[in-house]
């Protein structure tokens, strides 16, 4: 069963070979001998090719989970809303009403990929047991073993974000049917094993009945077993398929050393060891296996200004750590413009709110004050460099759009800059001019777009990026908030650090680093053609001044002179928007927002930003439900 076609990803024939070994009846058998078939398991794993088959039909099982990742991770947050359009399943989302049959809290597919997942890995122990050799040379099989266990670590670390619990899917409930059978008991399960003996590398097998307790993991329980999992049991991760291809784009299209450390990374961040989740992220971030690979460059080396754009039309090592990719010929497609765009016959079900909106155009860049140290009150915008309005490339026509009468404004609509005329509704904005604001913006809809870029209507093919650069980035930053270091016995914050890396990355030094722009840098926010102002990143000191949002006059400002916590809380809060900006839609918001409410012991960070997108009359409510931090997990286990 050899796989000749090179480039073929996560193909509809690769994934019906591995949905058959997991709806088996039997464990010993891997096709049912009904279908006229009598290859067995044994037989199947005799050649490469068929490891590999297998491999990447676990892909298709991961593909089957972006949508539901997608609206859970968003929908429940603040970035994302519903419309009048949006069916009973988006509704109970949105009202954190879930019930059971709802077909986003639906753990199966997530059964189906960690059971396929232990078959996988104990066919490899028992046909390779040098996997489980940490002395051993690393071989093609240690590296599908190490991508198996990513697989399923990340797996069960989604699922209990989502869940607050889990059940424990022992390695010898192999199908989807013994899954269930076992998920449905009351308290035990019988189970038939196939028990493996090792001696070097020869290994012998028998069956055996065991009798299997049903349990369930927290996410503290499963950051832990899985953590430690990784770190001591994984001898390498990601097959080099490129190397047959010349396709560079498979290194990040399967796990990989850099997805397997920003899984670690990111399950630590959430547990709040913030040491062990900046060591396994800053093997990213300061990589040097390729001249511009997760550095935030500019030019023709990255992803800057309107180049932002392409990280979503393309998959590139620059940026990408781990991608799964869609392709409408080859039969894999995913709901997400079914569910953004209003196009045809389609209406929209989902769309984002005024705070996403806000977050992208209400911020300024390249821009001067003219600083009074000792009358704060008599710090002024400097008019001869006013700045700019809007995140111009990450915002409008990249994360979002506007929709009139079925077709998108232009930039020449949305921006003076675009505009002969100086005209464009930033512009009416900026000039309190509300009629011919209103006027412009009459009967016009917001959609999101950020994975509709190059797509017609119904390709439905868009890439879903698990890992990338930004992210990390905006991770470490994060980090850096709270983070202390010992200079000469005086402990010192690093929250410079912080600022460095969203601004303009000058943490990097490119005498011995490799040079960076900062989340904000490489999509221009110090500059804009023709203008260059001090001001455009984001920034913490005493004096905090506060500003319109739509002129950029100073109003007021706030003293935080002397009160480090207030200022970390303050650089967090703002380093949370910036990752609004960088990382809407991309299924991670509402875990941000829980992330730091549990860092904060503070449900109220995330009642507050969620409730706001609620109608008046169920915002209070809301609040009130978001208050209890029982109510952000989906109960189906009860």
């Amino acid at each position: 069963m050899k796989i000749m076609r090179k480039n073929l990803r996560y193909s509809a024939v690769i994934i019906s070979v591995l949905i058959t070994l997991m709806f088996l009846p039997s464990c010993k058998d891997f096709l049912n001998p009904q279908q006229d078939l009598n290859i067995t398991k044994d037989q199947l794993f005799e050649d490469w090719y068929e490891y590999r088959s297998v491999e990447m039909g676990l892909y298709g099982l991961q593909q089957k989970l972006v949508e539901q990742l997608v609206v859970l991770g968003e929908l429940r947050g603040d970035l994302m809303t519903i419309t009048p359009d949006a069916n009973a399943d988006l509704m109970e989302i949105y009202n954190f009403k879930v019930s059971k049959t709802n077909k986003y809290a639906d753990p199966t597919n997530f059964y189906k990929l960690i059971s396929a997942c232990n078959s996988f890995i104990g066919v490899l122990k028992a046909k390779h047991p040098e996997v489980l050799d940490k002395n051993s040379a690393v071989t093609n099989y240690d590296k599908l073993y190490g991508e198996a266990l990513c697989m399923r670590a990340w797996a069960y670390f989604n699922a209990v974000r989502i869940y607050g619990k889990v059940p424990v899917i022992y390695e010898s409930l192999t199908t989807i049917d013994e899954v269930q059978r076992y998920v449905n008991s009351s308290s035990t399960f019988v189970d038939t094993a196939t028990v493996y003996a090792t001696n070097g590398y020869n290994s012998t097998k028998h069956d055996t009945i065991i009798t299997l307790t049903k349990q369930f993991y927290n996410i503290d329980q499963i950051i832990q077993i899985f953590t430690k999992q990784l770190e001591l049991e994984l001898k390498a991760v990601g097959v080099n398929h490129y190397q047959d291809n010349n396709d560079q784009s498979w290194e990040v299209t399967v796990w990989n050393t850099f997805a397997l450390n920003a899984l670690l990374g990111q399950m630590y961040l959430t547990s709040g060891d913030l040491i062990q989740a900046a060591k396994y992220l800053n093997l990213i971030a300061n990589t040097t296996s390729d001249t511009y690979r997760y550095q935030l460059a500019g030019g023709a080396n990255g992803f800057s200004n309107e180049s932002w754009r392409n990280i979503f039309t393309t998959i590139d090592i620059r940026e990408h750590i781990l991608t799964l990719p869609f392709n409408k010929a080859n039969q894999q497609q995913n709901g997400f413009q079914q569910l953004f765009e209003p196009f045809g016959s389609r209406k929209n079900m989902l769309k984002p709110t005024k705070a996403a909106i806000d977050k992208w155009e209400t911020v300024w860049r390249a821009y001067n004050l003219i600083i009074n140290t000792a009358k704060p009150t008599l710090t002024i915008l400097d008019k001869k460099v006013p700045g700019f309005p809007s995140d111009i490339y990450r915002g409008f026509g990249t994360s979002y759009t506007y929709i009139k009468a079925g077709v998108t404004l232009t930039m020449a609509d949305f921006s003076f800059m675009y505009n002969e005329k100086k005209t464009g509704m930033l512009n009416f904005k900026i000039g309190k001019d509300v009629r011919s604001y209103t006027s412009l913006m009459e009967d016009v809809d917001t959609i999101i777009y950020k994975y509709s870029i190059n797509k017609t209507p119904y390709d439905e093919d868009a890439n879903f990026i698990v890992y990338r650069a930004g992210g990390i980035q905006l991770y470490l930053a994060e980090i850096y908030t709270w983070w202390a270091f010992d200079q000469n016995g005086l402990i010192k914050p690093f929250t410079t650090n912080a600022v460095n890396i969203v601004n303009n990355g000058s943490n990097y030094n490119p005498q011995t680093d490799r040079a960076q722009l900062g989340i904000r840098g490489r999509v221009g926010f110090l500059s804009y053609p023709g203008q260059i102002g001090i001001n455009g990143g984001i920034q913490v000191g005493d004096i905090n001044y506060i500003q319109d949002p739509y002129t950029n006059e100073v109003t007021s400002f706030t003293n935080l002179t002397g009160n480090l916590a207030a200022k970390q809380l303050y650089l967090e809060e703002q380093i949370m928007d910036e990752r609004a900006r960088e990382l809407a839609f991309e299924g991670e918001r509402f875990y941000d927002l829980e992330r730091v409410a549990n860092r904060r012991n503070d449900p109220s960070f995330l009642a507050k930003r969620v409730s706001a997108k609620y109608p008046s009359a169920q915002r209070q409510a809301m609040y009130n439900l978001l208050m209890d931090k029982n109510n952000w997990t989906i109960n189906v286990f009860d």
